[in-house]
């Protein structure tokens, strides 16, 4: 996975690229939209930050096939990608000069709930509300709920590990997410999840990309488990820098949840199952005043012994600034 992010960034630092060769290309080959023109490269070249970054075109594919067509082109041209979610990061991770891979109109399905395994196979464009909404029918719901949760995407989510208030009933997005169908900039399509030590040998021993990639994340996982175990932060809204965690023996090398929060900077998602969880049928909402923030901290311990399914902060900023 590290040569796939090298290969990532040397077609980022292409001085050149033929976009008009490319669109062509695209168009050719994709079944979906492919937006090259100012109008659409200028609404995407701003998200939830103060970045603007025009983008090289946008893509908005139909199905897996036009993402694999998108992405070989996009090789082949030395055009870097970036896969947008809906655009509501809120530091500037949506946007860059690249060819821009926009999920939310074609590929925003939900394949398949499973109520009594409690799993839901979604495509990256699915915007979570319609998730939740769905699962809802079951007495389920995925529990990582951000503030944008009537418009951000599960892709989007995956890729920015996101929380929301409800984390502190199922935890965070990576805690959710059982398996990735991914595609790599190379043009390698695989799942991802978790992975017994038996499986992670037979693996590397097929050799192959696959096998190289694995090796290449067991090295990783060797070289510095000792490190990622007495200095990674035990608290549980943990989201910045990659999940090397969860290649550790004890995460099962789950490479699907050391994947969440990469930003799209290793692979692009084409799936993804995701864990479902009891939606509680009744809810009280409880408000509680503390003289400032520091008081309102302190309490946090006493509060999470009665086990909330949620929890936030509003001070006086976020009051005068709504």
């Amino acid at each position: 996975m590290e040569s796939n992010f090298v290969e990532f960034a040397r077609a980022a630092r292409s001085a050149a690229v033929d976009a008009s060769g490319l669109a062509a290309a695209l168009s050719h080959h994709v079944r979906g939209d492919v937006r090259f023109d100012q109008g659409s490269r200028a609404l995407y070249a701003t998200d939830g930050s103060n970045y603007r970054q025009v983008p090289i075109g946008v893509v908005l594919p139909r199905d897996i096939d036009d993402v694999i067509a998108t992405i070989s082109l996009a090789r082949e041209y030395g055009a870097p990608i970036l896969c947008r979610g809906s655009g509501t990061s809120l530091a500037g991770q949506c946007c860059n000069v690249a060819v821009v891979l926009d999920f939310t109109k074609h590929m925003a399905n939900i394949i398949e709930i499973d109520p009594a395994r409690r799993i839901a196979r979604v495509q990256p464009g699915v915007v979570l509300d319609h998730l939740r909404n769905a699962a809802e029918k079951h007495h389920l719901t995925f529990g990582p709920d951000p503030a944008t949760h009537d418009r951000c995407t599960l892709g989007g989510m995956i890729g920015n590990n996101s929380c929301g208030v409800h984390s502190v009933m199922a935890g965070k997005t990576d805690d959710n997410i059982e398996e990735l169908e991914i595609l790599t900039y190379d043009g390698l399509r695989l799942k991802v999840g978790q992975t017994s030590d038996g499986e992670l040998e037979k693996i590397i021993g097929e050799g192959g990309r696959r096998g190289e990639i694995y090796a290449g994340l067991k090295k990783l996982r060797d070289k510095y488990s000792n490190l990622i175990q007495e200095r990674y932060p035990d608290i549980p809204r943990r989201v910045s820098g990659y999940n090397l965690n969860y290649l550790l023996p004890e995460n099962s090398f789950h490479v699907a949840r050391a994947l969440v929060g990469s930003e799209g900077t290793c692979v692009t998602v084409l799936e993804a199952s995701c864990r479902l969880v009891e939606s509680p049928p009744e809810r009280v909402l409880l408000v509680i005043a503390y003289s400032d923030i520091y008081q309102c901290a302190d309490r946090v311990p006493e509060i999470m012994a009665h086990r909330p399914i949620g929890l936030e902060g509003v001070d006086d900023l976020l009051v005068e600034f709504t």
